[in-house]
């Protein structure tokens, strides 16, 4: 039976190693979906508060231009991600990819996504020092942590 699977996916290595990793290890009739959420920090670029600092104000332009290149790398990976389980046998029309901004929080927009009928969660083990991670968390412990009702699968 064909299960859903959702990939929480960036732009790093650690979330490749996720699409990778279901690519070679999951039946190939499994419907995946591709979900990347961006920082809401394209908020910013729409601004137009005499409030500002002046300082952000005149750099605006130049931060937009840089929001503007996270959501390219975010569709890059996306595309490389999919190609990765076509190439692997995954029919094209059971890949999905969702690009989303983020609404509450990144660990809960995935765990949202999620409870619409997934049965497994991927994601890659981030990266980050133990110091930071205890006072920090890191995206993939705070969707283990809150997920119910359905597996996580961290990949290293």
């Amino acid at each position: 039976m064909a299960k859903k699977i959702l990939i929480a996916l960036d732009d790093s290595e650690n979330a490749f190693r996720a699409a990778e990793f279901v690519a070679q290890n999951f039946s190939k009739d499994n419907q995946v979906t591709l979900l990347s959420v961006m920082l809401d920090t394209a908020a910013l670029c729409k601004m137009d508060s005499p409030e500002l600092i002046p300082l952000f104000k005149s750099q605006q332009t130049s931060f937009c231009a840089l929001e503007d290149k996270k959501r390219e790398l975010m569709r890059e990976a996306a595309k490389k991600a999919k190609n990765t389980l076509v190439a692997a046998g995954f029919p094209p029309e059971n890949v999905t990819t969702k690009i989303e901004d983020k609404k509450r929080g990144v660990a809960r927009d995935i765990l949202a996504e999620a409870e619409k009928d997934y049965q497994l969660i991927v994601m890659g083990r981030r990266g980050i020092s133990g110091v930071k991670e205890l006072f920090l968390g890191s995206v993939s412990q705070k969707v283990f942590n809150g997920a119910k009702d359905i597996s996580v699968l961290i990949v290293n």
